[in-house]
């Protein structure tokens, strides 16, 4: 039988998934673009970097979601308490992503939902394989969204100086969760399920660049 404390996880995880997909994202830590020169971008500039952000605040979305799943089913009080950790920070993300649309003029992916669903389930499992498993999946996924975010840059107008400044702080903060993993115990993730990893991460940033 599961204990409250279970229960009232689960209950923290509904609401954060509803606060995720439905309510304003505040961030604790000040907008990195916050002193960035404001340049205006051509019409063309500024759809390619709504939709580049756009990918990366789908990608915040599953984030959230796929950490809370992870700590929901975490076998230890240490490993839960790094993941919902790791968690305020993409919280911070996705503020500055869900900012930096709407100072674009842009819109959010509306597949959020099920990116939201899909990785809330992917945590869940990664959970229940055990800690070590657990922070492995913790530091791929962080090492791939590096990967992902390094790529943005080499796309973003250069001029855009703000949806850098958010990107290079977001990166930054990505290899660190990667690094703390590691330091936790990670086990090394077998090559074929990186690719399977890559293949959905494909997917999801393909689609949401469009939609």
């Amino acid at each position: 039988m599961r204990s409250p404390d279970f229960f009232d996880r689960v209950i923290f995880g509904l609401d954060n998934g509803l606060r995720t997909l439905f309510a304003q994202p505040v961030s604790a830590r000040r907008q990195p673009d916050t002193d960035a020169a404001l340049v205006p971008l051509s019409p063309e500039d500024k759809l390619t970097a709504i939709k580049l952000m756009r990918v990366n605040h789908s990608g915040e979305v599953a984030a959230q979601a796929l950490y809370q799943g992870q700590a929901l089913t975490a076998r230890t009080l240490e490993a839960r308490t790094l993941l919902l950790e790791a968690a305020k920070e993409e919280q911070d993300h996705l503020a500055w992503c869900d900012s930096r649309i709407e100072a674009l003029g842009g819109k959010k992916s509306l597949l959020n939902p099920l990116w939201y669903a899909g990785s809330f389930a992917l945590g869940v499992a990664s959970g229940v394989l055990g800690d070590k498993w657990n922070m492995a999946f913790l530091a791929e996924t962080e090492r791939q969204v590096e990967g992902h975010l390094a790529e943005h840059l080499d796309r973003l107008p250069i001029h855009d100086t703000q949806s850098r400044a958010v990107i290079e702080q977001m990166r930054a903060d990505e290899a660190r969760h990667a690094q703390t993993a590691v330091n936790h115990g990670a086990a090394e993730m077998p090559e074929a399920v990186k690719r399977v990893m890559k293949l959905g991460s494909k997917v999801m940033t393909t689609t949401s660049y469009w939609v």
